[in-house]
């Protein structure tokens, strides 16, 4: 195993929130590396929603990648690769293991999100008809049929929800008996959803890829445009959990509002804390930590005491940024605008 390089910040995971952190604390002259092992809720968007000033023809991936160049432009790294453990070192940094490679930072920021439970097949494509998101995918399904999938409460109440976006909602519990409580069940009576009990035993698609319609274990068969299946999450929370991060009851991580977790030194934003997933959220998140982060990281102004003990601050001392950063820093050129 390397000890390949030493960072001021360490960020875990590369979607909307990890790479916002990145961008600040870069451009604010601290050596950041942004380590990613692929994937994520952002990675699977076919289109991009509710990003003011990012049209929706711009996929996912399409929308992290210009990410990342922007934050490589500034001066920061990156890497694909997934980190196994991170530990606290004797000198109160952090030791980040990542595919037979060593990092030591001096803070860590945790953006590793969480991933959907996936209802078993048959399903349409995510994207096409299977749907994770009710505030980026409702509009699309104004005025259409549409399902809900699930048997807790959950699903009962997104299943009412979506009556604020057409008159046709479908809740199928896919032959589970339900788990809501009897005053849910009262108040999902009361509203025009349709309960579908039985199990779905095949989804039909057409020559666009897009959800056209289930057909049931009675042999039923309903036309759909498309749902939401709501079967909770699984927060990959297990480097915080390591570390020693206070968790909150749904496995999410605790923060304050800059992301500071109980441990210091070590961040979360995105998905991985509890509030709304969507992109401009996170992208907040990651600001706000990035912003927290320079001001414990930044060399001046220097304290009373510091100077007091150190002597004052000679031009030799300044400026802070690293040699890396000035000369990115130095090269960079903005992207000229459009005649």
């Amino acid at each position: 195993m390397t000890n390949d390089s030493e960072y001021d910040v360490t960020v875990v995971g590369g979607g909307p929130a990890g790479l916002t952190t990145a961008l600040y604390t870069t451009r604010l002259g601290h050596d950041t590396i942004v380590i990613n092992r692929g994937g994520g809720r952002a990675a699977m968007m076919l289109d991009t929603h509710n990003v003011i000033g990012v049209t929706e023809s711009v996929s996912g991936n399409e929308f992290l990648q210009t990410a990342i160049e922007q934050i490589e432009g500034y001066g920061a790294d990156y890497r694909r690769g997934l980190v196994e453990s991170i530990e606290r070192t004797h000198d109160d940094r952090f030791r980040v293991v990542s595919d037979e490679t060593t990092i030591t930072s001096e803070r860590v920021v945790l953006a590793t999100g969480f991933s959907d439970v996936r209802p078993d097949p048959p399903l349409p494509r995510t994207g096409r008809g299977l749907h994770y998101c009710l505030h980026c995918d409702a509009y699309m399904f104004i005025d259409e049929s549409i399902y809900v999938m699930g048997h807790g409460e959950s699903a009962a109440h997104v299943a009412m929800i979506m009556l604020n976006f057409t008159d046709e909602v479908d809740l199928l519990t896919r032959g589970e008996e339900s788990t809501w409580s009897e005053e849910t069940d009262r108040q999902l009576r009361a509203h025009p959803v349709d309960v579908i009990e039985t199990a779905v035993t095949g989804s039909e698609t057409g020559t666009d890829g897009w959800l056209e319609a289930f057909t049931f274990e009675d042999g039923t068969r309903r036309e759909y445009k498309g749902g939401f299946p709501m079967y909770g999450s699984e927060y990959n929370n297990g480097l915080a959990e390591s570390l020693g991060c206070e968790l909150n009851d749904d496995g999410t991580v605790a923060t304050d509002d800059h992301g500071r977790t109980s441990v210091d030194g070590v961040y979360a934003v995105g998905d991985l804390i509890s509030g709304h997933n969507q992109i401009p959220v996170a992208m907040g998140e990651g600001a706000k930590a990035g912003i927290a982060l320079h001001y414990e990281l930044r060399a001046f102004p220097k304290s009373i005491d510091e100077i007091e003990s150190e002597g004052t601050i000679d031009t030799e001392d300044v400026p802070a940024v690293s040699d890396q950063l000035r000369a990115s820093a130095q090269g960079h050129e903005p992207a000229a605008a459009d005649d």
